[in-house]
């Protein structure tokens, strides 16, 4: 689909709804979901964006939202939604998202910046065919998915943060919340997450932000997965000698696999 296509599609979703609150997580889904939000409803239209700002969030996803909040003249509210001090979601269990968006979404419907805005998720159709118990969520508020109703995967996406000028953003990796690094049914707190991150950032300084990495915190073991073209690519050496003072030992350097991290029997 061309991004003129994608364009008049993510429009028409977007242009009937009262003011929005974009819920940015700092990827290239809901950063570009915001600046495109930004760019074509006017200034006319308000458009705030919500952000958590958790250990289970990497620092420099929140500065992407900052610098782009900033950039777009959007106000950014920045909210400290607390799932670490909650038990369902220290535990790690299968559902730990549900438990994680229930609190984001609840956060933001709380906020006086939201008052009688729709909230709005980077959600696309693609993540729909993942484990998302965060989609439970989204469901029972009512919140909305404009890429999901303008018909928008991954491709559309990146191409319309292209068309928005939004430079190396457009080909970031995915890098979804820190605690999906951690295997299912292993207690999450804040220095291990940080210590995930640890790994990660060496990582990418080695291999570039394009390239998939996760440091998978499993039962005995830490090990760093990286994508089959990174991997193709890296200098092993080099890579396990960046790992050598990283907060978590690695065993091993694997090929990344989505998902892995998730028991799905407990």
């Amino acid at each position: 689909m061309s991004a003129a296509r994608s364009t008049d599609r993510l429009r028409a979703v977007l242009e009937p709804l009262p003011a929005l609150a974009v819920a940015v997580s700092g990827g290239v889904d809901s950063l570009t979901l915001l600046a495109f939000a930004a760019h074509h409803r006017g200034p006319q239209r308000a458009v705030r964006a919500f952000h958590a700002a958790s250990a289970a969030v990497p620092p420099e996803a929140t500065e992407r939202t900052r610098a782009l909040a900033a950039s777009l003249g959007v106000e950014l509210v920045l909210l400290d939604v607390g799932e670490l001090s909650d038990a369902r979601y220290a535990s790690n269990p299968l559902d730990r998202c549900y438990t994680c968006k229930s609190r984001l979404y609840d956060g933001i419907a709380a906020a006086p910046h939201a008052r009688g805005a729709v909230v709005v998720s980077g959600t696309n159709v693609e993540d729909l065919g993942d484990f998302r118990p965060g989609l439970r969520a989204a469901e029972e508020r009512a919140v909305r998915h404009p890429y999901v109703e303008a018909g928008l995967g991954k491709a559309e996406v990146r191409a319309l943060a292209r068309a928005l000028g939004l430079g190396a953003l457009a080909e970031l990796a995915a890098q979804p919340c820190l605690a999906s690094r951690v295997e299912t049914g292993i207690a999450i707190d804040a220095a291990l997450l940080r210590a995930v991150d640890d790994v990660e950032r060496r990582a990418r300084h080695l291999l570039g932000q394009t390239a998939a990495v996760r440091c998978r915190v499993r039962a005995g073991r830490a090990e760093l997965e990286v994508d089959q073209d990174a991997l193709s690519t890296a200098d092993l050496p080099a890579l396990r000698a960046a790992m050598a003072g990283a907060a978590l030992e690695i065993a091993d350097v694997v090929p990344y696999r989505k998902g892995s991290a998730f028991l799905r029997v407990l």
